[in-house]
């Protein structure tokens, strides 16, 4: 099973309920035991990404807050909040499929994830399915750009 897969399928169930679609997927021992998707428009919360929804599942099934063996696919660059919830998950590693040169906090803008002064490092890797994320995201904010345009005029 290709997990980053999965993790863009749940991103496209988000573009189509109005969030920004970003999805993401935990998996431990080649099992995916949490999955979410954005849905901060729906339920009014900021905190509601993906990854943050996904840790609280994956911490709930394995009934740990602790996530040591376990590994994220995510479509895009986590930003500083989701980071941060990694690190302290202490997931082994992230899939990201395309960077965030905006507000990516693993890679992009700030690297959280490696940080030699904190107490977790998790490794990283960049790229899986890049394109076919990337070109969801654009898609998404295009049409969210008409939108807002055809309501001005």
């Amino acid at each position: 099973m290709n997990f980053m897969e999965e993790a863009i399928k749940l991103a496209q169930k988000a573009y189509l309920k109005g969030e920004v679609p970003i999805g993401a997927a935990i998996v431990k021992n080649g099992k995916i035991i949490a999955k979410a998707y954005n849905n901060r428009e729906r339920t009014k919360q900021a905190i509601n990404h993906a990854e943050i929804i996904a840790i609280k599942k994956a911490c709930k099934k394995l009934k740990s807050w602790r996530l040591n063996d376990c590994d994220m696919y995510v479509t895009l660059e986590p930003c500083a909040m989701c980071a941060g919830a990694i690190l302290n998950a202490r997931l082994k590693s992230v899939h990201i499929a395309c960077l965030d040169d905006s507000h990516g906090a693993v890679v992009s803008k700030y690297q959280l994830l490696t940080d030699g002064t904190l107490n977790h490092k998790t490794e990283i890797i960049v790229g899986e399915n890049e394109e076919q994320s990337k070109q969801l995201i654009q898609s998404f904010f295009k049409n969210l750009r008409k939108i807002k345009n055809n309501i001005k005029n």
